[in-house]
């Protein structure tokens, strides 16, 4: 056991949805959104992602104190054309921003085979994949990103310019789904920060020190704030063009001008929604996509016994052991929120 590591201990999901709930009602929600925000925080913790949810309703909850997140905000819509709709987010919670845009984006796709919300002036999603999860389950592929504060640098720079912009994309399979969730950096800063509650070092390279060399020490990351793109100069890249398109799209902000401020707020993100059904092979989508992934989990593992697993799969997994034990939480994150 390593000695420097937190303390974890395990929490029941209803316990932790409660706790938010009655946190977020004496921050000025409403019942209904209180209920909702606690859902998609209490959510992404039971499914694996700590690192936007239990770790980060702290922060959450600073933003509204700071009044970069407003309780009673709504988004409108500032624009439409065919399929295609811009809206403003109004600084409301990220969370329920998002989820408006999903149900909306379904409804373009239901109508039109396809259809593009541009979602700008909104806060942080938390977990871009919770989105691509009910999207597909709903029968919908799903493709998403944001942009966010610059925290990655160019290849071959040494400032930060670019936002690690994380992209989900999700398809519907066997009443599940199949969801990719990747920052632009070779790890997101929620992985690092939990590396650093483990004293674990990041099994490749994250980022960058003070000094300016790689680095797996996800102390030297977050002290430098300067996250590794992944693929170096392929995910710089892909990085500068989702947030091209987000601010283009959106009539929102790029990453240039979200780094001007003190704290990152005033995001710009894209929801792109296609309905399966109105596909000419829709009946044969998920025969194709049950042989895809059997042929997929005929990998031969480096390490014998791994089990070869396709993007989201490992959330179903931990999502039973979660709802079956409890969520684990460092037991200092749990007294901070107990705290609130």
């Amino acid at each position: 056991m390593n000695e420097n590591a937190a303390v974890f201990i395990r929490v029941p999901p209803g316990e932790m949805t409660a706790e938010f709930f009655r946190i977020l009602i004496a921050n000025g929600f409403a019942k209904e959104k209180a209920t909702a925000c606690a859902e998609v925080f209490t959510t992404n913790s039971i499914e694996g992602i700590y690192s936007h949810g239990v770790n980060r309703f702290p922060k959450f909850i600073e933003y509204i104190k700071n009044k970069l997140v407003l309780p009673h905000a709504v988004p409108e819509r500032i624009s439409r054309f065919g399929g295609i709709e811009q809206w403003n987010g109004n600084l409301g919670p990220g969370p329920l921003n998002a989820l408006h845009a999903t149900e909306r984006v379904m409804t373009l796709a239901a109508k039109n085979g396809i259809g593009c919300v541009a979602l700008g002036n909104t806060n942080h999603w938390m977990r871009g994949g919770l989105y691509g999860w009910k999207a597909a389950k709903e029968g919908f592929v799903f493709i998403g990103w944001s942009n966010t504060i610059a925290n990655m640098p160019a290849w071959n720079a040494t400032d930060n310019r670019l936002g690690n912009n994380p992209l989900v994309m999700a398809i519907p399979y066997a009443g599940e789904a199949i969801v990719l969730d990747m920052a632009m950096s070779q790890y997101s800063f929620g992985a690092i920060e939990m590396a650093t509650l483990k004293n674990e070092q990041l099994i490749v390279a994250g980022g960058y020190n003070k000094e300016g060399k790689i680095t797996t020490d996800p102390n030297e990351i977050m002290e430098s704030k300067k996250a590794l793109p992944m693929g170096y100069w392929k995910g710089a890249g892909l990085s500068l063009l989702l947030d091209m398109l987000a601010a283009l799209l959106s009539a929102g902000n790029a990453v240039n001008d979200i780094s001007k401020q003190e704290s990152e707020f005033g995001l710009s993100q894209i929801f792109i929604a296609i309905d399966t059904k109105a596909l000419g092979n829709f009946k044969l989508i998920d025969l194709v996509l049950q042989q895809i992934i059997d042929d997929y989990h005929q990998s031969i593992p480096v390490e014998p016994g791994k089990k070869i697993i396709y993007p989201g799969e490992r959330v179903l997994m931990t999502r039973k052991e979660n709802l079956e034990k409890g969520i684990p939480v460092a037991e200092q994150v749990w007294k901070t929120i107990k705290g609130l």
